[in-house]
């Protein structure tokens, strides 16, 4: 099953139940979901599927950081925001990040990395953690790592 379907089973659930907000907030990130399978012109990855959830939850996190105190705007946001997350992949903790880390620097051939190696690490690791991990934290394990 899509996430395009789930999240229409849900809105349909949400109508149901008459929880009109949640409905609209499903409403908006099922329709996000179906204009990037349009652009495509073909069904959506899993991993293009949740690349749109966690970008319409970071919209979600600029729109309350930029609302200076307008309740209802930070309200409505917040909302969508807790709906969208019942969507968003499970992201990798530091445990698991690390043994990504460590996976890669065998690979590579390095015993202990090096500040200088920062980079071609990074470079080689982002593409393995891609929307299942939060960047910054990855940076801060590989930081660790190198202490």
């Amino acid at each position: 099953m899509t996430k395009i379907d789930t999240v229409r089973a849900a809105m349909m659930q949400a109508m149901k139940d008459k929880d009109k907000p949640r409905k609209e907030a499903l409403s908006l990130l099922l329709s996000a979901l179906k204009n990037k399978a349009i652009d495509k012109r073909a069904d959506l990855t899993e991993e293009e599927e949740n690349a749109i959830v966690l970008r319409e939850i970071k919209q979600c996190q600029e729109s309350i950081d930029t609302a200076n105190g307008r309740e209802a705007i930070i309200e409505e946001n917040t909302l969508r925001m807790k709906v969208y997350q019942e969507f968003a992949p499970q992201m990798m903790d530091e445990a698991a990040i690390a043994e990504v880390i460590r996976a890669l620097l065998v690979e590579l051939g390095i015993d202990r990395p090096t500040p200088q190696q920062k980079g071609m690490i990074m470079k080689n690791l982002m593409p393995r953690v891609k929307g299942k991990a939060d960047g910054a934290l990855v940076q801060q394990v590989l930081s660790a790592m190198m202490a």
